[in-house]
């Protein structure tokens, strides 16, 4: 297995004033100036990217380059703990604008043709269908991971709430109530749950973990929600799978007890299906009995690795 470098750096995000923290994992050897592709990740809501440090390796020990950032708002790309899931009212955009920027300054590392790969979860999932259409030109290859499908009205309605909250409370407010009918819900799927994060993992530990990390599970704000719900109404659209790019491969992955995808992954199914019904993707699903939400953490995760390295080695070659 080749050793692995951890480098952390920082970029100006798109807001034009946010440091966003960033980490690059590379080969320790020759061939981390020709590595066989590259992956990015994008990580979920209420968390940060150092928590895909051993997935990253994985990769990286697979002849990988890899990269991601702390999305604003999230974890060390926050100039305070105030600062800490909340996004202002143009949050998506700013998050995907600062994706694409981390791409433009990772890619230029590396030979021009070395094969580059989007790869989502949860509220990243959302952010890379989103990035397939608006920045998707020159991608590899994509992968979706904790997707699922919310009815586009949905989303815009809840975004209206969050608005209007926003403007008679502040952007940085908090609502219990908005926070009920977006991830808040995801609690409740679970039966007997311990806690109410139970629906990330079967593993406690894991679970635990998760709750005792200050950098995760803090709640959103109203501005935040309002992101949120910009972001998964245009990702759940017709209009972005219409625009993802032309061939491009796109590997979905979702447990199959993960209520983001909701009941037997039927949200995962649907959003791969609006992909093959109006676009010339080429979609694959994989779903995962008796996982949850964060199947790179779920304690069979090694079945997750190999699969999706699988998938690389069909799109980049071996």
């Amino acid at each position: 297995m080749t050793d692995t470098t951890r480098e952390e750096f920082t970029f100006t995000s798109a807001d034009g004033k946010t440091p966003i923290h960033a980490i690059a994992w590379l080969p320790e050897n020759e061939a981390a100036q020709k590595p066989r592709g590259i992956v990015q990740l994008a990580h979920g809501m209420e968390e940060y990217i150092g928590r895909y440090d051993d997935f990253a390796r994985f990769l990286v020990g697979n002849g990988f380059a890899v990269c991601g950032n702390d999305h604003i708002g999230h974890g060390q790309s926050v100039s305070d703990e105030v600062s800490l899931s909340h996004l202002p009212l143009n949050g998506a955009s700013i998050m995907l604008n600062d994706m694409h920027a981390l791409r433009m300054q990772f890619s230029a590392q590396f030979p021009e043709s070395t094969p580059y790969i989007l790869f989502g979860h949860s509220m990243g999932s959302f952010a890379a269908r989103c990035y397939l259409a608006r920045y998707g030109k020159g991608l590899a290859g994509a992968i979706i991971c904790g997707t699922g499908d919310v009815p586009v009205a949905a989303s815009r309605f809840g975004g209206f709430l969050a608005r209007r909250m926003a403007a008679k409370n502040g952007l940085d407010s908090y609502s219990p109530f908005i926070t009920s009918l977006s991830d808040g819900k995801y609690g409740k799927a679970i039966p007997l749950a311990r806690t109410n994060f139970d629906w990330l993992n079967t593993d406690p530990a894991q679970v635990d973990a998760y709750i005792n990390d200050p950098l995760c599970g803090v709640a959103f704000t109203v501005g935040g929600y309002a992101s949120l719900m910009d972001l998964t109404a245009e990702a759940c659209s017709t209009s972005c799978a219409q625009h993802a790019p032309s061939g491009l491969p796109v590997l979905f992955i979702s447990g199959e007890e993960d209520p983001v995808g909701g009941p037997n992954a039927k949200g995962v199914m649907a959003a791969a299906e609006r992909y093959a019904k109006n676009s010339d993707t080429l979609p694959t699903i994989k779903i995962y009995p008796g996982m949850r939400h964060e199947i790179l953490k779920e304690p069979e995760h090694e079945k997750v690795y190999a699969d999706v390295l699988m998938w690389l080695d069909e799109v980049v070659g071996k």
